[in-house]
């Protein structure tokens, strides 16, 4: 659609300034051939302000002729912006050509298609890819000349992001990806072991001390009756109160 509308706009405008120089040369024979009396001047009254103007037919003519004439002096500096217009459009679309035409030589360089390193040998060896391309067809030779040589000049940088080196990258990454996965994984699951055994420890080291504590609670009972029960208090090293057999009682 818009190369559609692009078309009828530069026909338009083609029309529009053929129309304006036909009838600026039109009106001014016209006028001329009026004022020698070979043609008769355009006729017509108006009235303003109660006053009538017969001759208000050949002062609108003679206006409208001024008006043509001066049109057709603005018609070449429309011509050259419709001509910078068109030449920036044709820029435009040399560079999507190139562009495309590169791209692709681009893409076959990075797969490993052109083997030949000397300049002359490897333009011609893209443009013999290029030229039978199937999505080049269209292209001028400048065209196809100009991304050969820019393909050429870009080869060291086709060989190290070659499409093997690349994939070779992705694959090493990926394995690095998963390889941290995994690391992470295994880190939260050593943090839950660890979190699982702290509270265990924590429950164990309560436990005793709830023992510890029924025991001296235990001790403290016995120790009044020990004596009764025919055994003596005795510390061991460590400050605990054990009972030993009393053998003065014996």
């Amino acid at each position: 659609m818009r190369s559609v509308f692009l078309v009828a706009q530069y026909f338009l405008n083609r029309l529009a300034v053929a129309v304006f120089a036909m009838a600026a040369l039109g009106l001014l024979l016209a006028t001329a051939l009026a004022a020698f009396g070979i043609l008769p001047w355009l006729e017509f009254q108006v009235s303003f302000g109660g006053q009538v103007y017969g001759n208000a037919g050949q002062i609108a003519q003679i206006g409208l002729t001024v008006l043509a004439v001066l049109l057709c002096f603005y018609l070449p500096a429309n011509a050259r912006v419709m001509a910078l217009e068109n030449s920036h459009r044709r820029f435009h679309m040399n560079m999507h050509d190139v562009t495309q035409a590169y791209a692709a030589a681009h893409a076959a360089d990075r797969a490993g298609m052109f083997q030949i390193q000397s300049e002359f040998d490897a333009v011609r060896e893209r443009l013999a890819y290029m030229r039978e391309h199937p999505d080049l067809e269209t292209l001028e030779p400048q065209i196809m000349e100009v991304a050969a040589q820019m393909s050429y000049i870009s080869r060291e940088l086709a060989e190290v992001y070659s499409d093997d080196k690349v994939d070779r990258a992705r694959a090493f990454l990926k394995q690095r990806q998963q390889e941290v996965e995994q690391f992470n994984k295994r880190l939260d699951h050593a943090k839950a072991v660890g979190v699982r055994l702290k509270q265990w420890a924590m429950d164990v080291e309560m436990e005793e001390s709830v023992a510890v504590s029924q025991l001296e609670r235990l001790r403290d009972d016995l120790r009044p009756i020990l004596p009764e029960l025919g055994y003596e208090e005795v510390s061991d090293l460590d400050g605990t109160v054990v009972g030993l057999p009393n053998r003065a009682a014996e």
